[in-house]
């Protein structure tokens, strides 16, 4: 059932989504639980984010809605020379690694919004790291599944493995140097972690394996307060951060389906279904083909907006045939979505990601710093505006969403899970907004999934059979999908008049929380 409060927090771990609504309880706000929180996830969902992740924020103050975009930089040193001879980018070492921007989304995001000492938020992630916490089952399965891809690091064997042993679901695991690198960013307000004595560590490991991360990338790091974007849909405004992430692909499906009759078609139906996955199918098209570090796109985001564009868009829709798209969507996965809502009205969307797993697979020694693999979100194709290149943001996959009805807040809410990100939010957007469906409802209902194999399209189990034949016979490549690995993970606090109604993802270890 959906959780119903006036103070919630939604996570996908059940440890830290109690650890920020813990600290709600002794003061807090929601900016508060949200980011002890995501620093508790580093510490007991590892397998998804960690201390060298990346991280973005939509913040509803109260009033207005304010984006953080805190993803990194690739190195200075990057070029495409550097990468001659490869069809793909990296996805393991150094040469997949960006500067780590959740720290100093932690810094900046409090110090903005935040009302207990920084330190607090801390507390629950070192205790939990020095003397231990039982793991989770889905985490423990994908702490296996980890091994087979960095069992050969040294580095990763060393600091997320007990001799070659991972953790099974039940077991108690520790990592002290986590809990001592948590203290210092604590106390230095993450200045160590940039400019000090863990940035030279971090460096030292770099150059060790021929990484050219240096420290002068670490220092310049500074996220950057941005205006998120949005498109009306529903009576409701989704909101998005900007370019350089994805979520700009799901207000063009939104706009793309403002043109079509997919209000007249029932939930869960072969219509409702197919206007969907085509609306979003074109805009995967044209986002792959964008988004990138702005001062890099040739597109800009009201000209990808444009309504007479997403009409045009639209036309190209058949109502009764699905439309080849040439789609070659990058694999990505591994993610930490949260949100967390205040009885004063303050409500967070909050994203944490290492990318594939436990990211680059590379971690600094002695420090429990796992390092995402971002760079992996670069292209090699010369001319491309995401070319891979020194000092840019690559395309990034984690998006917060938030909605708004006129003036106020309505929903925090995200799916994580590579690029089911996008496609997660149009249907949760569908769903509650459309369907009149609540957040723990729309949560559980089957999802599709455009993927990365040519445009296949995965349906989960829970869709009626008859859907997904008539979807084939209109000319859907369908998959029916037994397991929930490729439909990603949600997290909803919807805002009431007297409080708020949350859900969160039976396919995660996660809850929705409360008082």
């Amino acid at each position: 059932m959906p959780v119903c409060a006036r103070n919630v927090v939604a996570a996908s771990q059940p440890l830290a989504a109690q650890a920020g609504l813990d600290l709600m309880r002794q003061g807090g706000n929601a900016v508060d639980a949200a980011l002890a929180t995501a620093i508790c996830l580093t510490v007991v969902e590892p397998t998804s984010n960690g201390i060298g992740s990346d991280a973005f924020a939509l913040v509803w103050d109260g009033t207005r809605l304010h984006g953080f975009n805190g993803s990194g930089r690739s190195p200075q040193a990057w070029h495409p020379g550097r990468f001659a001879g490869r069809a793909t980018m990296p996805t393991d070492g150094w040469d997949a690694v960006t500067v780590p921007g959740a720290v100093d989304a932690w810094v900046r995001v409090h110090a903005r919004f935040g009302a207990m000492p920084f330190a607090r938020l801390f507390e629950s992630a070192i205790r939990y790291a020095e003397e231990g916490y039982v793991v989770s089952p889905i985490t423990a399965r994908a702490w296996g599944l980890s091994r087979t891809r960095l069992g050969a690091r040294a580095d990763w064997t060393a600091g997320f493995t007990d001799a070659g042993h991972t953790p099974e679901p039940g077991e108690l695991w520790r990592f002290p140097d986590q809990a001592e690198t948590l203290r210092t960013i604590a106390a230095t307000q993450g200045e160590a972690f940039y400019r000090g004595n863990l940035a030279e560590r971090i460096v030292a490991h770099s150059r060790s394996e021929g990484g050219v991360l240096e420290l002068q990338d670490l220092a310049a790091h500074e996220g950057e307060w941005v205006e998120p974007i949005g498109l009306d849909y529903a009576g409701h405004r989704l909101h998005e951060i900007p370019p350089n992430g994805q979520g700009i692909a799901a207000l063009m499906a939104l706009g793309i389906l403002e043109h079509t009759p997919i209000v007249e078609a029932q939930a869960d139906s072969v219509g409702w279904t197919h206007w969907q996955v085509e609306a979003m199918k074109l805009a995967l098209q044209d986002a792959f083909a964008s988004v990138a570090d702005p001062s890099a796109m040739r597109r800009s985001v009201s000209e990808l907006l444009d309504p007479e564009r997403l009409a045009a868009r639209a036309r190209l829709i058949r109502p009764d045939r699905a439309t080849p798209v040439a789609l070659r969507v990058p694999p990505g996965h591994g993610t930490v979505y949260l949100a967390a809502a205040d009885r004063e009205g303050r409500m967070v969307s909050f994203i944490q990601s290492n990318y594939m797993g436990f990211g680059s697979g590379v971690v600094v020694p002695g420090t429990g710093i796992s390092l995402q693999n971002r760079g992996a979100g670069f292209v090699l194709t010369p001319g491309h505006p995401n070319q891979v290149g020194g000092g840019k943001r690559p395309f990034h996959t984690i998006i917060p969403a938030f909605a708004t009805r006129g003036s106020e807040a309505a929903m925090s809410f995200g799916v994580m899970g590579g690029h089911m990100q996008a496609q997660g939010h149009v249907q949760m957007m569908l769903r509650v907004f459309g369907a009149g469906q609540n957040p723990q409802a729309a949560s559980d209902a089957p999802r599709w999934y455009v993927s990365e194999d040519g445009g296949i399209l995965h349906l989960e189990r829970g869709f009626d059979p008859s859907v997904a034949d008539a979807l084939r016979a209109m000319g859907h490549p369908v998959r029916r999908e037994e397991a929930p690995g490729h439909f990603g993970g949600a997290q909803l606090i919807l805002r009431t008049p007297t409080g708020y109604i949350a859900g969160s993802d039976h396919r995660k270890d996660g809850q929705a929380v409360g008082f």
